[in-house]
């Protein structure tokens, strides 16, 4: 095993990231770069004047996807692709998204100043609106190109201030009449490939500098209500309570026991909201609202969860005296990375002496929507803490570096270079 000189201009990529930092910047801390607004376009045209002064022939889509693409020997071949996101979470952190654009663009300048060539074409793709923090729809620019989404039916979500999803993409300069131009063809991509921080601690824990992604993991959505009965807390005996927020209680824990069982399968279950009514301190609580969010890559194992969690919780709702209302809010299907990329990468980190990691994707990335028309890999690079979404988000630009350069000799091996 024997390790490379470095490729990428470490200082290049500080510079490129240092410099997307101030865009969205909040006052008190993170950033801000919601879907559609003003500041994921100031991102667009910064990333876009980067690639073009690279020698990309620049453009957007019709639903506001930033594609650059810098020509191949043999331009007839099917492209390899780069990329990722530059929207984020509301006080998000300045890693989510944004190293995977700009250890893409770091890679092309690499083969630039490197004087490489490549017999297939390269592309670079900034992704619209992969976070569902604004209209509650995520990954959808990837969706969109991929056919796997369907904006007529969408167009009318609102954000938190009344816009609609149509409204909002006009304004960014969207081509609402003419999304289906947007959708790629399986035929023109040889591969896709993704870089990401990993929004968790696994390669922290295990002092592992790169995760390659096997599968991402798909999630389904409840929102379950528990309705019981509202009484005075001092006048209602124990044994004449319809208390809908102890029922909740004893389902949440039900809820985690059953994540436990299934975790082996890398299956996770989780209720992550709560909101009960009244909400009085001197009042039985009569209905309880939660979120329960249940992930994995195994289709078996997540309708055993599904199964032993809406068992158990119309047990504790019939033992309690509590009616309760399931309504499944949505369910995607886990998705399997190609295993040729797999290898490709793990021969790459091996030939750079880089240490690497088989391992699950538990949140869902733009890959995911890209793997269902091309051979698509996710580079995973570690996050201090497993901290996203969160200003305190944090990767080393070592770290970073690094995955720039598997993810560059990784799409150099995929595009053949010459």
């Amino acid at each position: 095993m024997t390790s490379r000189v470095p490729l990428i201009d470490k200082k290049a990529l500080a510079q490129y990231i240092s410099s997307l930092a101030p865009i969205g910047a909040q006052p008190e801390g993170g950033v801000t770069r919601l879907a559609f607004t003003a500041e994921e376009r100031m991102l667009q045209a910064k990333v876009a004047a980067w690639l073009t002064e690279l020698g990309g022939q620049v453009n957007r889509d019709p639903i506001g996807n930033l594609i650059a693409r810098f020509p191949g020997q043999d331009n007839s071949l099917p492209a390899v692709a780069l990329g990722s996101h530059l929207d984020s979470v509301p006080q998000g952190g300045n890693y989510d998204g944004i190293v995977g654009v700009v250890a893409a663009i770091a890679a092309i300048r690499a083969i630039v100043q490197h004087n490489l060539s490549t017999r297939h074409p390269l592309e670079v793709i900034a992704f619209v609106g992969e976070e569902s923090s604004r209209f509650g729809i995520a990954t959808l620019g990837s969706k969109i190109m991929t056919g796997c989404g369907n904006f007529d039916h969408w167009s009318q979500l609102e954000d938190a201030s009344g816009i609609t999803l149509q409204a909002a993409a006009k304004e960014a300069g969207a081509e609402l009449g003419n999304m289906a131009a947007a959708r790629r063809r399986p035929e023109e991509f040889k591969a896709f490939l993704e870089l990401h921080i990993e929004q968790g601690r696994v390669l922290e824990e295990a002092e592992t500098t790169i995760g390659v992604v096997t599968a991402v993991a798909a999630p389904t959505r409840w929102h379950i209500t528990m309705v019981g009965r509202a009484d005075h807390s001092g006048t209602t005996p124990m044994a004449l309570r319809r208390d809908a927020l102890a029922a909740a209680a004893e389902f949440i824990l039900a809820v985690e026991r059953h994540g436990w069982i299934e975790s082996p399968h890398q299956s996770v279950a989780t209720v992550g909201t709560l909101a009960l009514k009244p909400g009085a301190m001197n009042v039985i609580p009569g209905q309880v609202d939660l979120g329960l969010d249940i992930r994995g890559i195994d289709t078996a194992s997540i309708k055993r969860l599904e199964q032993a969690i809406a068992e158990d919780l119309y047990n504790i709702c019939q033992r309690r005296q509590i009616r309760p209302k399931l309504q499944k809010l949505s369910a995607e299907q886990p998705v399997q990375l190609n295993d040729n990329i797999i290898a490709t990468i793990e021969t790459v980190c091996k030939q750079l002496a880089v240490t690497c990691l088989r391992m699950p994707s538990g949140a869902g990335h733009d890959a995911m929507n890209m793997a269902k028309i091309t051979p698509t890999g996710l580079i995973f690079i570690p996050c201090q803490g497993g901290i996203s979404h969160n200003p305190a988000e944090k990767a080393a630009i070592d770290d970073i570096a690094l995955g720039a350069e598997v993810l560059l000799h990784t799409a150099l091996k995929l595009a053949q270079l010459n």
